[in-house]
């Protein structure tokens, strides 16, 4: 298993804590982003910096993730791309995306853009509360239990 972050988007409080997972699991952790990013020197922790651009981050994550992998974000059409190849998406308020539920999430997320698009305002997400940190940080640690259970003994 490799995580991968979406890091253009994500709370440097859910940064932190993923640095942190990957320290204590030993597992490897790739944060993609489109300008340079301070990372805490690991051999676990590594940035990859793509160019500029529309989803350019998010296309270099479907590129790149395996199957069984986790990817943090909040962009639901990526989420969708990384179910399909059979990795595992998780938002930064610790809601782990779903098949049974990913497509009703594209349709509302497609509605909304309409809705904004003709000049309705939505408004955005609310701040990350500490609750959402809470949440994110034992949906976190229930994936990677669950994945360090699972590996063979050396």
């Amino acid at each position: 298993m490799q995580i991968w972050v979406d890091a253009d988007a994500c709370p440097t409080v859910i940064k932190d804590i993923l640095y942190r997972a990957a320290e204590r699991t030993k597992i490897q952790l790739a944060l993609v982003a489109n300008q340079p990013l301070r990372v805490p020197p690991s051999p676990y922790i590594r940035t990859l910096r793509v160019e500029q651009g529309f989803d350019v981050a998010d296309n270099e994550i479907v590129r790149l993730v395996a199957p069984g992998d986790l990817v943090i974000t909040g962009d639901i059409p990526l989420a969708a791309e990384v179910l399909a190849k059979q990795g595992q998406a998780l938002n930064p308020r610790g809601e782990l995306y779903r098949l049974d539920t990913i497509a009703q999430k594209l349709t509302m997320r497609d509605f909304m853009d309409t809705m904004r698009s003709s000049g309705l305002h939505t408004g955005g997400p609310a701040s990350l509360s500490q609750s959402d940190r809470k949440a994110f940080a034992a949906e976190l640690d229930t994936i990677l239990n669950r994945y360090q259970r699972s590996k063979p003994a050396l």
